[in-house]
């Protein structure tokens, strides 16, 4: 791009949204939302009512903070001290209209092999065998490259036919020209998957860039 209004805020977020799609947005997430169910085996799953979006993402990545920047809460879904030990899906209940799923972090350092295997055949059945799920949105750290298991997970939902969408985080740490190629290697990078959806969010749980804009789109899938 020339001129002077180069870099990522010329470009960013380019889903096309009117004023009332981010308003139907900010009064959905402006509403009451719980946690309610904990699984950590594919049995103890609820039963599929609601439409469900879940958010997956490397430990670390700021998934927990993201969920919270979205739902204007501070504690609602919390990091474990230790990256990579919450193995449990968590469900909670946006004003009775969408389901939110925090899915557990992947691409832990210390963890067994043995333990990221199960990791990956849990998430895969659920994601294949849930027809309430709508979309993933995949967290990706606008701050470093993208890792062999952001792009293993990519693969599991093209294989689980799941269409995701990618959001980077934490993009009020990055400088405007390192953003800016992060992000253009990120669309190109989704270019390759089928499921993926085409539009990258870019945000910041600290400034609130981008919320609203994620906010909108995923009211997209609530309930009337």
């Amino acid at each position: 791009m020339a001129g002077s209004d180069t870099g990522p805020k010329a470009f960013e977020n380019s889903l096309t949204l009117s004023p009332e799609q981010i308003e139907a947005g900010r009064l959905l997430f402006a509403g009451p939302c719980d946690f309610f169910h904990g699984a950590q085996q594919l049995d103890q799953l609820p039963p599929p009512e609601e439409p469900e979006v879940a958010f997956a993402g490397r430990s670390n990545v700021g998934k927990s903070s993201l969920i919270n920047a979205i739902t204007g809460r501070k504690n609602l879904a919390r990091a474990s001290s230790e990256p990579g030990r919450t193995k449990q899906l968590n469900f909670f209940n946006l004003a009775g209209r969408l389901i939110l799923v925090d899915m557990p972090g992947y691409g832990f350092a210390k963890a067994a092999k043995a333990v990221k295997e199960d990791w990956q055949e849990m998430m895969f059945s659920y994601l294949r065998g849930r027809p309430s799920l709508r979309r993933v949105i995949l967290l990706l750290d606008s701050r470093i490259e993208t890792k062999a298991s952001d792009r293993e997970v990519m693969d599991l939902f093209d294989r689980a036919a799941i269409n995701f969408q990618v959001v980077l985080t934490k993009c009020d740490s990055v400088k405007p020209r390192a953003e800016e190629a992060r992000y253009r290697g990120v669309l190109e990078e989704v270019a390759r998957h089928p499921a993926a959806h085409p539009v990258v969010i870019a945000t910041s749980s600290e400034t609130g860039r981008g919320i609203p804009e994620l906010r909108a789109e995923l009211a997209g899938f609530a309930q009337p």
